[in-house]
């Protein structure tokens, strides 16, 4: 995975740490559609020209991750990208694939923050964090730039 960002990134994380000391205050109240519009801000806030080279993927909003089968039952994820990165695609990869998927999930978010503020905030970051997947960023390579 190349350790260089693609075109329009780093876009740097204002991150609020209030949303990891808010853990286990119980969830922020918010509705669906406040949420579904924290995450549709998010993705208006890629900029367009990276907007532009990703390429047949989908967001989908779920209230919880689920874990898989052999995975730690305690496992809990903010987001999820599931697909094939734009790094790693060969002409193979046009026939017939489904589109990648970026999912991003409402309970745990709303569970670790403490603000309005705070959720758009970790929203944002989600977004990005899974979207960056999306072009073969790592999640190393995103820990070190501050998008963990």
């Amino acid at each position: 995975m190349p350790a260089s960002l693609p075109p329009g990134l780093p876009i740097v994380p204002d991150r609020n740490d209030d949303c990891e000391e808010a853990a286990g205050t119980g969830p922020f109240p918010m509705s669906e559609d406040e949420f579904e519009a924290a995450v549709s801000d998010a993705l208006d806030r890629i900029p367009p020209d990276l907007a532009q080279t990703m390429n047949n993927v989908a967001v989908f909003i779920e209230d919880d991750y689920t874990p898989q089968p052999g995975e730690d039952p305690d496992t809990v994820l903010l987001g999820l990208y599931e697909g094939v990165p734009l790094t790693e695609r060969d002409s193979w990869w046009d026939a017939g694939s489904l589109p990648d998927r970026i999912t991003i999930y409402r309970r745990p978010i709303l569970d670790l923050c403490a603000t309005r503020e705070d959720v758009v905030e970790e929203v944002t970051v989600t977004v990005v964090h899974e979207i960056a997947h999306h072009f073969g960023i790592s999640d190393d390579r995103l820990h070190e730039l501050g998008w963990g």
